[in-house]
């Protein structure tokens, strides 16, 4: 299996991109993002893209691929609407358009989160602008997913590029293992998003919208 995995320096990214090289069925994973991961290996192949709504330059590197793994997204903290919907909505459609056209058969997963607004017309406005970027994307033809975690307990030393994330992290870091033994349909690790994504490109899903009850059915923990 070949996948793309764009946004590989996050920390779902990163989660992704540890599991796809552990997983013998990948043979390949190319990164597209604005910086190198620096990850030495064989398997990996890294595009840098400044330029995340204009892939013209390589497009023939983006074809031939079997699944994306769509981890790209900003926090929406101290941002306008306009420069969220930037991100989020226009960089991530730009991306999945031109793949819907190389490769019409690939399976597309889009890293979205818990409380995404389907319905477009809440008053919180990251939700708001997920649920149209989600919208959107179900809307390509392509097969694709969403997936909605909601809190990601990082393992194997990733840490998020988010300065608050990472400041939340390291107070909650105690105290996480324990809300995932509470609370499993709140708490995933980047470990279990990483493996759910491989199997849901794999196999498919019965949805098309995973939240965090569904994501761990995938791999057949009972919550």
């Amino acid at each position: 299996m070949k996948v793309l995995v764009f946004g590989a320096t996050g920390m779902v990214g990163q989660g992704v991109l540890f599991e796809c090289l552990r997983d013998p069925e990948v043979e390949r994973v190319t990164t597209v993002g604005r910086t190198a991961t620096g990850v030495a290996d064989p398997k990996v192949q890294e595009i840098v893209q400044t330029d995340m709504t204009d892939f013209s330059g390589i497009e023939e590197r983006m074809k031939g691929f079997d699944a994306c793994f769509y981890c790209l997204g900003v926090s929406s903290a101290g941002m306008t609407e306009s420069e969220y919907t930037r991100v989020t909505y226009w960089f991530t459609m730009a991306a999945a358009e031109l793949l819907a056209r190389l490769n019409p058969s690939m399976t597309f997963i889009y890293v979205s989160g818990a409380g995404t607004d389907s319905s477009e017309k809440g008053g919180t406005m990251w939700a708001r602008v997920k649920g149209w970027t989600e919208n959107s994307l179900l809307k390509l033809p392509l097969t694709a997913y969403m997936f909605r975690p909601g809190v990601i307990e990082p393992l194997d030393g990733i840490k998020s590029k988010t300065a608050v994330y990472r400041f939340f992290y390291s107070l909650l870091k105690p105290l996480l293992p324990l809300l995932r033994r509470w609370k499993p349909e709140q708490v995933l690790t980047t470990r279990e998003i990483g493996q759910a994504m491989l199997a849901v490109a794999k196999h498919g899903y019965a949805k098309r919208i995973l939240e965090t009850k569904d994501i761990r059915a995938v791999l057949g923990v009972k919550v």
